[in-house]
């Protein structure tokens, strides 16, 4: 058993000191939000996540899992400290690392033993060293600073965390090294690595995963807007690229681009610390503008569907978080598509099983939200499809067509055969294949 301490209870932090909890260790989370613990203190989980509840639960009954307010309580006893601190972008992309700054200088004042401290934020290169030279300023005691970034996607974060594909770690303290590789461990029983590295690689190998990953996905969806040109099916094309094992499968889906709290933010802040060292990552750019215009691809389709007057239509929505199986809608496209129809006069209902209150609190009344995907269509112009939940997947489309004005969908996820939906007598418009209708 080892003693944890967690700075910052966000999607990283908790599920951190969840998982590290749930593998018998003792953890205190800290956070600066009152309200926020004391929830978390009386068993309430802030976020949605599948699979956290029971082990948040299950750990705060063991007594493994605890929450303060107050840092000086939470590392007291600590031998590790993670810091998963927010790194917004600021407005010319850069992360903003003086949450993580704010606190390695309070931990040099603190500190009175030796420390592991833990970079699991998504940090620039050179930040262990930035974190470093802060706590240094007031330590008194020896203490190493380690980049351990996370490779968690929302809705499988636990998965992820408890079955990792690798462990990456950047240090270059012995003695560090030998805590953190006991603290893995149990992780990795399986034989997938624990990948020992200098502090600045283990920085940069988590910017250059989610940016390749972002340009995957972004090419995809060029290449699915050519098909659309050329009458190429883009589903034939991802199926006949994946299948090349240089290439794999995963990541291959077009839709209406990428979203959330990771890849956004990572492109950009990869971008800036490129130009910061004199070096333009050109395809970094280029994947930046062509998802900025694929999150709204679907708006001319409509506005030509609807004959470029959309005032009164009301278009019911599919899913409004990034993605499934969360309830986050930082840089969610469907944010966009809402702007853009609301500003010509369309009335958007839109259903999300997770994501609606953080809508409800972000935009207000702009527009209205259903209690399920079926009252979201009722008397509905056309349907669109933002997000991939499963409970879309299969729906009744005799009732949709029932509840609708018209059957028409505008599909940003392709959950649907073009055939089936042509023999439906369904309007169906996707992303990188032919319209029917």
């Amino acid at each position: 058993m080892k003693k944890i301490a967690v700075v910052g209870t966000g999607y990283v932090g908790l599920v951190t000191g969840t998982c590290f909890a749930e593998t018998g260790n003792k953890v205190v989370c800290v956070d600066i939000d009152a309200d926020k613990v004391a929830k978390m203190q009386a068993g309430v989980v802030p976020i949605y996540e599948p699979h956290l509840e029971g082990l948040f639960q299950r750990n705060i009954a063991a007594d493994r899992l605890t929450f303060t307010t107050s840092l000086e309580e939470g590392i007291r006893d600590a031998e590790i400290i993670f810091l998963a601190l927010p790194t917004p972008p600021g407005e010319d992309g850069s992360a903003d690392l003086s949450y993580i700054l704010g606190v390695a200088e309070q931990l040099g004042k603190l500190i009175t033993d030796y420390k592991v401290i833990v970079d699991k934020s998504t940090v620039p290169v050179g930040t262990a060293d930035l974190v470093s030279a802060k706590i240094a300023e007031h330590a008194k005691v020896d203490f190493a600073v380690v980049s351990n970034p996370e490779f968690l996607r929302e809705g499988f974060a636990v998965d992820d965390f408890l079955k990792p594909d690798r462990v990456v770690i950047g240090t270059s303290d012995d003695r560090a090294r030998q805590v953190m590789e006991g603290l893995y461990k149990p992780f990795v029983r399986q034989g997938n690595p624990i990948i020992f590295m200098d502090e600045r690689s283990a920085e940069l190998t988590k910017y250059a995963a989610n940016s390749f990953l972002a340009t995957k996905i972004t090419f995809m969806n060029e290449i699915a807007n050519f098909c659309e040109l050329v009458g190429a099916d883009v589903d034939k094309v991802r199926i006949g690229i994946g299948s090349d094992t240089r290439i794999g499968k995963r990541f291959l889906f077009p839709g209406i681009g990428y979203g959330g709290s990771c890849f956004p933010k990572d492109v950009k802040a990869l971008a800036k610390s490129g130009l910061e060292n004199n070096f333009n990552f050109e395809i970094l750019q280029a994947v930046m503008r062509v998802n900025e215009g694929q999150k709204t691809v679907l708006y001319p389709k409509i506005r030509n569907y609807f004959k470029g007057d959309l005032k009164g239509k009301r278009i019911a929505f599919w899913g409004l978080a990034f993605k499934p199986d969360t309830d986050d809608i930082r840089e969610a496209p469907s944010l966009y598509m809402i702007e853009k129809l609301t500003a010509d006069g369309a009335e958007v209902v839109a259903y999300d099983p997770e994501a609606m209150e953080n809508v409800r609190n972000l935009i207000g009344d702009k527009i209205k939200f259903a209690k399920n995907e079926y009252e979201a269509l009722q008397d509905a112009d056309a349907l669109l499809i933002a997000t991939e939940w499963g409970v879309f997947r299969n729906p009744d489309f005799e009732k949709m067509k029932e509840l609708m004005r018209d059957a028409v969908i505008f599909d940003g996820r392709n959950l649907f055969e073009i055939d089936d939906m042509t023999d439906r007598g369904f309007y169906y418009s996707s992303i990188g294949r032919n319209t029917v209708g």
